[in-house]
């Protein structure tokens, strides 16, 4: 490694601890002692709590927490940065932030059960048309859809999964140019998505079930194959109006964890706008 590469390294990890160092004062001081148990009485020359306290409340030394909001460069665990997290009242946002800060990979996100699109979300989908849009939960089942991707793609009120959709809905087979090439990715990213949820057996049984269906996702699941992809590019040809090609982005939603908003904007030049306003217009 080069010596330029070393110090950029030492400089990045002395900006990271002076943020933690800054982070982790700014959330102590905002906790009165009233609001976490602790007595009022008397006048502090700090808002706050001390940090003595903080360290009382997460059960670690006040020596070592002393150190870590100093920033030194000091070895942290999960357990303490969860317990350090639970002392000062962090959200999940600020959780993962204090890991980063940590130089540690924050937890993975409860993912939530899956739920239909709040009103903010309902109206982009609405407004998105006619370019087709939906969302899935985390696993893959469809919690919104909009008319353009029903006619687009060829869904119906019998879909109800994206990954079960893609290798039994014969009508979306034969519309898509691109099928047994993109069959691989496919079935990569939900093994990908199902390794997030390890405890999860929604992801299995769904995989299971659909190994019966159908042959080719047995076969491409037992390769054992993990992808993620956060963009794709979709050509379908509608026996009503021709080729389509769409860019999908794949959009997390944060406040639905595991959950995803996918758009689909017509690829410039290709015909695709046209042909969609013919084929939602007829």
């Amino acid at each position: 490694m080069s010596s330029t590469a070393v110090n950029h390294g030492h400089r990045d990890s002395a900006r990271r601890r002076e943020e933690l160092r800054e982070f982790l004062r700014s959330r102590r001081e905002r906790l009165s002692p009233g609001a976490v148990g602790f007595p009022e009485a008397g006048r502090r020359r700090t808002p706050g709590l001390r940090r003595e306290e903080v360290a009382v409340l997460a059960g670690v030394g006040v020596s070592w927490y002393t150190w870590l909001e100093q920033g030194r460069d000091i070895k942290v665990s999960d357990d303490v940065l969860d317990a350090v997290a639970q002392a000062l009242r962090l959200d999940d946002v600020e959780h993962a932030h204090l890991y980063r800060l940590a130089g540690l990979n924050p937890p993975q996100r409860r993912a939530a059960p899956s739920t239909p699109p709040s009103p903010q979300i309902q109206r982009l989908l609405d407004t998105w048309a006619p370019r087709p849009a939906y969302i899935r939960d985390r696993h893959w089942n469809f919690t919104a859809v909009n008319d353009a991707a029903r006619s687009a793609f060829g869904y119906s009120d019998t879909d109800h999964n994206c990954l079960v959709s893609f290798f039994t809905n014969a009508r979306f087979r034969v519309l898509h140019q691109h099928w047994d090439e993109i069959a691989p990715a496919v079935a990569a990213g939900f093994r990908a998505d199902a390794a997030r949820y390890p405890g999860d057996p929604e992801f299995t049984r769904i995989a299971m079930e659909l190994t019966k269906l159908s042959p080719e996702f047995a076969q491409l699941w037992a390769r054992h194959d993990a992808a993620e992809h956060t963009s794709a590019v979709k050509a379908v040809d509608h026996p009503d109006v021709g080729v389509m090609v769409f860019e999908a982005t794949l959009l997390p939603l944060p406040e639905y964890p595991g959950h995803h908003l996918i758009l689909h904007n017509p690829v410039a030049g290709s015909g695709t706008e046209e042909r969609l306003e013919r084929l939602l217009g007829s």
